[in-house]
């Protein structure tokens, strides 16, 4: 085991940038556990790093990997490490790193908790990293409150699929918005309302009480939604046009009604465990869209990038 297969790319680019190489397995340090990998998610921020979109921050040093969500199972412990077996069912977020497109990754036990029953690793994986945002967004950036109208921008998504579920078990009103194709499949997640974004304008939904933004552009025009006292959380910013992106939310702070609250994720075990504990409830549905060989992950990229997309992407290994 001193070998794996990874998916990694060259240069920034298109999905074709996308290769399986052979690359050592990751060296596990005394605090770390190493995770035998068994499904990945394909998530919007590794479109926008294999992209260059984010090159600033993560350099022009190739190769780069991809991926920062897994579902797998431990296969080796470091002596400093407590808690956690060889062999335990696990899945994780690497935080600010990515790596996780891989036959193995070394991780801390901050970063993994037990994955839930009931659930393949293709089906686990598809709510990971959505969940986790959802719930920070919603409940902890948000404070969403039961009775309260929330808007869902993105209902079918990644991220919006399970932002929908959240919002129901937090008690709210949700409304989504989605592609036309996917108003009923929207609906059946549980959302109050579903309306199409390419119909009637917005102006028309009525105000809410909180806005969770999942795509990033017109983000001054989402703000208008919002009621006296509204919140509105935005996961994202318009990579195409970044500096106008972040001088919204910026000025959302000093200007008009209701700031707008953006946050990088950084999960740690605590928030892993509680989605999981959502998931085995019944509360949280994983959504899978595709089911991708590791070999055929540009095509699981492209297909994103394609939209209309319902629930994740994921990529198989092994």
């Amino acid at each position: 085991m001193s070998e794996m297969n990874a998916v990694l790319f060259d240069r920034y680019g298109p999905p074709e940038v996308l290769h399986v190489a052979r690359r050592p397995v990751p060296a596990v340090g005394p605090d770390e556990v190493l995770v035998r990998v068994r499904a990945v998610g394909v998530n919007g921020g590794d479109l926008l790093d294999r992209k260059g979109k984010v090159g600033l921050v993560t350099g022009r040093a190739f190769p780069k990997a991809t991926g920062i969500d897994f579902a797998g199972e431990v296969a080796r412990v470091g002596p400093s490490v407590g808690g956690v077996r060889e062999g335990e069912r696990v899945w994780g977020l690497l935080g600010r790193k990515t790596g996780s497109m891989a036959e193995y990754v070394a991780v801390s036990p901050r970063r993994i908790a037990a994955a839930p029953e009931g659930l393949t690793p293709e089906e686990a994986v598809s709510l990971l990293a959505g969940a986790s945002t959802a719930v920070t967004a919603l409940r902890d950036k948000a404070g969403l409150q039961p009775g309260e109208r929330l808007l869902v921008r993105g209902g079918s998504g990644g991220v919006g699929s399970v932002a929908v579920q959240v919002g129901k078990v937090l008690g709210a009103h949700v409304v989504a918005l989605a592609g036309g194709g996917n108003l009923d499949f929207v609906r059946g997640l549980g959302a109050d309302e579903a309306v199409d974004y390419r119909g009637a304008p917005l102006s028309g939904l009525g105000r809410f009480d909180v806005v969770l933004d999942t795509v990033g552009t017109g983000q001054a025009r989402l703000r208008r939604l919002l009621a006296p006292g509204g919140r509105m959380v935005a996961v994202t910013v318009d990579f195409d046009r970044p500096l106008a992106g972040i001088a919204v939310v910026l000025g959302s702070t000093v200007h008009g009604r209701g700031r707008i609250r953006a946050f990088s994720g950084n999960p740690d075990s605590a928030l892993i465990r509680e989605v999981a504990r959502l998931a085995e409830h019944g509360d949280l549905v994983p959504v899978v869209d595709t089911v991708h060989d590791l070999d055929r992950a540009a095509d699981a990229h492209r297909a994103l990038e394609a939209g209309g997309v319902r629930g994740k992407h994921v990529v198989r290994i092994g």
